[in-house]
């Protein structure tokens, strides 16, 4: 293992990129860029992680960022829009940017590259963010550059500031909780940690193609996660069930006075598309172990230092 070797993150200041450089950095490794275009949590990660480079890079257009991939040893492309209601946004941030890094890739003859796609491209929902990770992952696929293609379901975790961290935000704020419908809405949630130990078995044992499917071992349904999280957070928030017509309502209005809502109403469809992941043994592929779910949850709400992180949106 080479723990001098450079690594390049790009989009490495969001959920799995603040994870990845956390656990990089317990194996030893140092030599670690990150390029983002979110100003708010590129100051979170320098304030965390005052000891690896980050700057801002708009990684849609083509611009000084490309200089540090002269001589990287690893690019692990995470860059990713994920929610918003303007269309052009996931084009620049999943699809246009992809371009860009792998032209980077490629005339920087980087010798390992990483892509992080998502369980999405093969999902029944057909969102902004579904559509834009298919075309993502066909450009990574047609670029004739050999890579481990890694497609996680749904993440959690330290510093998640979407998903359950939002949740548990809300849950602590107001005194009821409201749940679209029955909630029995089967999820398949992935703790963020295992997956970055997975990144990581990748980077140190050179993985060099396939796709690999990365869901959560533990099929629960929404419902009970939001209970799990009460349970763990200790919040006071009473749970109540409410017609599912209502939640949309609710989402589809508060979508008219936030441009960058934290949950939708296209999020709120996939949530209730009854997708069914694939369940591998990532954990034996990959040599790392699995948490299992209420141990995760445990971990991202009581660390003392990460759980009390929070990302912009």
């Amino acid at each position: 293992m080479n723990q001098n070797q450079k690594i390049i993150l790009p989009g490495g200041a969001g959920l799995v990129g603040q994870n990845l450089v956390a656990r990089l950095k317990e194996r030893g490794h140092r030599n670690i860029v990150v390029l983002d275009a979110h100003r708010a949590n590129i100051e979170v990660l320098k304030r965390v992680q005052p000891d690896i480079t980050v700057e801002y890079a708009d990684l849609s257009r083509k611009g000084d960022w490309q200089k540090h991939f002269e001589g990287a040893d690893v690019v692990v492309m995470l860059q990713a829009q994920i929610g918003g209601i303007d269309w052009q946004e996931f084009v620049d941030n999943n699809v246009n940017s992809t371009q860009h890094v792998l032209d980077a890739v490629k005339a920087n003859k980087v010798d390992y590259l990483v892509h992080i796609s998502s369980s999405v491209v093969e999902s029944v929902a057909d969102d902004f963010y579904t559509r834009s990770k298919k075309a993502q992952e066909k450009m990574v696929l047609e670029s004739g550059i050999p890579c481990p293609v890694l497609r996680p379901t749904l993440m959690f975790g330290w510093f998640d500031r979407k998903h359950l961290g939002w949740l548990s935000r809300f849950m602590q704020k107001v005194p009821v909780f409201p749940i679209p419908g029955h909630g029995r809405y089967m999820r398949q949630p992935l703790y963020v940690g295992d997956f970055c130990n997975v990144i990581i078995s990748c980077i140190e044992n050179r993985v060099r193609d396939g796709i690999y499917n990365i869901s959560g071992h533990e099929k629960i349904d929404y419902i009970d996660i939001i209970r799990e999280i009460k349970r763990v957070t200790k919040a006071k928030a009473m749970i109540l069930r409410i017609p599912y017509s209502l939640f949309y309502a609710l989402l589809w209005v508060w979508a008219l006075f936030d441009r960058n809502p934290p949950f939708t109403t296209q999020q709120l469809a996939a949530l209730t598309a009854k997708d069914e992941f694939e369940v591998t043994d990532w954990p034996g592929t990959f040599k790392v172990p699995c948490t299992s779910f209420a141990e995760a949850v445990r971990e991202t709400f009581t660390h003392p230092v990460y759980s009390q992180v929070t990302l912009e949106f």
